[in-house]
This record gives structure tokens, C-alpha cells and sequence, in this order.
């Protein structure tokens, strides 16, 4: 059993080394990168150890493992650690050219692509110090995400969001067809014909209706879905070389085929029903609303839709 008493003496900065040894699993390795000796770190796992009554690591070899409660804690334990980093970076007066920032995207991976590159060119010279990371978005925990920090803003298709999460639209994208270059509806695609054709399905969700069949459906529509796979990059190799239809966002479309070889096997025409334009906006969390640093990210991620997309 922990003593509270032991919890409330505890030094903050033993959890930074509990943190490397964790990851490193070796004493030696975790004094390099702390730039301490290594009986400083042996001292400091013997006094987390009386704190927390627990061995913590069982060295095996030239491995230190972690026990079970170890193992069970550690993980929570490293990601407050590293949200406590991130409001400490918040703290003070946020300078582009000097900050060293980290910054967070929840972004879906199909528009990597088209956002990151600039992105990265951008922050390269007003914000050179500056880091950031592309994260997977769960939709259905959007707000949760957000709110905790795991994520500071996203970028991602429009959806049913309410305060205390903030948005604006950045994008609208019609939809085109993408299909093979010899194809027989390359120069005839009717609404008839494209609702009897085989279609090719993205999504990275093991079921459920794509963005385009949610679409449909509310004009009483239904397309023949008779491949689903993960990326778009996979969906325009099947297409090149098939029957199968791709039902694609155009400015998406036109970056895939200029960045792919097989670019002349394929071909694009318009989708030849009126389809809602696909609006993507950007999200973030009212608490971060007057934050300089992420309303300055905030503000970069639009000027790469404003400067022309």
C-alpha cells in the first residue's frame, strides 16, 4: 500500500528518470540521456521505489522490465508528464522565431498529402524551432481529444460538433470521377450508368457508409460498392488496371495523379449528379481560444487555404 504521505514528498523530477528508464529499460542508457551520472539514477529509482512500494524493474540481462503494476501505471503516468510539458510550453509570451513549440494535428491521412508539405515549408521559416505531429483522427472522440490535449487542432471533414469546440470552414471540394483511361463511360458517364457501375470505396473504418454514399442516400440513391480498401493511392493502382469507378474529392484527385506514374492509365470527369460540395474545416477547443502559440498555428493552417489551395 502507498502512503499518501510518501506521494506528497515525492520529487517531481524522479518521474522524469522513472519516464527514461521506462522507455530506455537500461541504467546506463537513461544517465546518457539525462546527462547524469549513473548512480544519481540508481539513487533516484531507490527512492521511487520506497515511495511507491513497488520494485518498478526487474533487470533481466541488460534489460531493466518493468513489473506488472509498472506496466499498468507507466503509460498514464509519461502522457501527464508529457501534458504537463505541453502547458508548461504554453507558458509566457509565444515567439515564432525562437519557440520550441510542439505542435499537434489530428488530421486524416488522406489529406497529408495535400497539407503537410506546405506546412512544413511554412513553420520551416517563420517557426524553425518549432515540431509537429500528424495524428490519426477519431471522430467519435473529437471533442474528447481536444479537450485533453492530445490533439491541439484538427483538420477534417465537417461534422456535427458543438461548443465547447470551435470551427471554420476552410474548404469546399466538388466531387470527380476517377476511372481508367480506356474505360467505355470515360466520354459517356450518365447518372444511369454510374449508379448500375462497380465502385471502389476509401475508408479506414471497417464498415460504414463513406462520405459520398451518405450523400447519395439522401437523394435516395445507392452505388455498387464492390471493392472497399484503406487509402486512396491503393483505390487509383485497382482503377488504373479495372472497370471500377473511384468517387473522389477533386483538388485530392488531380495532387494523386501528378504525384504517380501511372498517371496516363487514368483519367477524371465530372461526377454527372449533383452531389453537396465536401466542406473541410478546421477545430479546435474554446479553452485554447486565446492561447498565443495555437492560435498562431491555428492562423498558419489557414493562411495555406486563403494564399489559394
Amino acid at each position: 500500500m502507498v502512503e499518501s504521505n510518501n506521494i506528497n514528498k515525492l520529487d517531481l523530477n524522479l518521474l522524469k528518470i522513472f519516464e527514461s528508464i521506462y522507455q530506455e529499460q537500461n541504467m546506463s542508457r537513461t544517465a546518457e540521456a539525462l546527462h547524469i551520472t549513473p548512480s544519481a539514477v540508481s539513487h533516484a529509482l531507490k527512492r521511487l521505489r520506497e515511495a511507491l512500494n513497488d520494485p518498478l524493474f526487474v533487470r533481466s540481462n541488460n534489460q531493466m522490465l518493468p513489473t506488472s503494476a509498472c506496466q499498468r501505471m507507466a503509460p498514464l503516468i509519461i502522457d501527464n508528464l508529457s501534458r504537463l510539458r505541453q502547458i508548461l510550453q504554453h507558458w509566457g509570451n509565444f515567439v515564432p522565431a525562437t519557440s520550441q513549440h510542439h505542435f499537434r494535428l489530428g488530421l486524416h491521412y488522406a489529406l497529408e498529402p495535400s497539407i503537410l508539405p506546405r506546412l512544413s515549408a511554412l513553420l520551416s521559416k517563420a517557426a524553425p524551432n518549432t515540431s509537429f505531429a500528424s495524428i490519426k483522427i477519431e471522430r467519435a472522440n473529437l471533442t474528447r481529444a481536444l479537450a485533453a490535449g492530445h490533439i491541439d487542432v484538427a483538420f477534417d471533414v465537417a461534422l456535427p460538433i458543438k461548443p465547447p469546440v470551435l470551427h471554420k470552414k476552410l474548404l469546399s471540394d466538388e466531387f470527380s470521377v476517377m476511372m481508367r483511361a480506356s474505360h467505355p463511360l470515360a466520354n459517356n458517364l450518365s447518372t444511369a450508368s454510374y449508379l448500375v457501375a462497380r465502385h471502389i470505396g476509401v475508408s479506414n473504418r471497417p464498415s460504414g457508409a463513406a462520405v459520398e454514399d451518405i450523400l447519395l442516400q439522401q437523394q435516395g440513391l445507392v452505388r455498387q460498392i464492390n471493392i472497399r480498401c484503406q487509402n486512396f493511392h491503393a483505390a487509383k493502382t485497382i482503377v488504373a488496371e479495372s472497370d471500377l469507378l473511384l468517387t473522389i474529392p477533386h483538388r485530392l484527385a488531380v495532387q494523386l495523379i501528378a504525384e504517380t506514374e501511372s498517371s496516363t492509365n487514368v483519367t477524371l470527369v465530372d461526377l454527372p449528379l449533383n452531389l453537396a460540395a465536401l466542406e473541410t474545416h478546421l477545430y479546435w477547443h474554446m479553452q485554447t481560444e486565446q492561447d498565443e502559440a495555437l492560435s498562431w498555428f491555428r492562423q498558419q493552417i489557414e493562411s495555406l487555404f486563403t494564399e489559394g489551395f
